[in-house]
């Protein structure tokens, strides 16, 4: 979406509010380390706060676009997926199970498990998903993108397509 809004959830540093922004979407980083977001603030606008202890700051706001990587916290993910806005997509990659076997997070707890995430994205139009072992560095992750169809209001199931006929 031309234009659109975009949420880091934990930014770190901003490196994707960045890519965001030099794209000329209007940022927005929440993460809890006040150190990383004096430098994504850079970028746009940064949010302070711990979200695994605290409410989900944005509770009835909706982004174009929603961005997450390397972060895991399952509680969230049904605020994560209800932040996306009608015709905006989501895109979320983090640590996988059998990552274990080659290195760190290796507690499950920052796992996902094999269809987690399609799972969370059932309101949603899954448009690519993976679910395994990536190289250099070594890693299982599972990835998801996901839009919500424009018509649709959040937290409504997306219709199938063959349901109009």
């Amino acid at each position: 979406m031309p234009g659109a809004t975009v949420l880091d959830v934990a930014c770190g540093s901003g490196r994707h509010m960045r890519f965001a922004a030099e794209r000329g979407h209007a940022a927005t980083g929440v993460d809890r380390a006040q150190e990383a977001l004096d430098a994504a603030a850079t970028y746009g606008q940064t949010l302070l706060a711990d979200i695994e202890n605290g409410p989900w700051p944005f509770p009835d706001q909706k982004f174009g676009g929603v961005v997450v990587t390397n972060y895991l916290w399952r509680p969230l993910l049904p605020h994560i997926v209800a932040a996306v806005a009608p015709g905006g997509v989501l895109l979320y990659e983090t640590f996988a199970a059998g990552n274990e076997t080659v290195g760190k997070p290796s507690r499950p707890d920052f796992l996902l498990q094999p269809g987690e995430l399609l799972t969370a994205c059932t309101d949603l139009r899954v448009v690519a998903y993976e679910n395994g072992f990536l190289a250099e560095p070594d890693r299982f992750v599972q990835r998801v993108a996901a839009v919500r169809p424009a018509s649709q209001p959040a937290g409504q199931p997306p219709r199938h397509p063959l349901a109009a006929r």
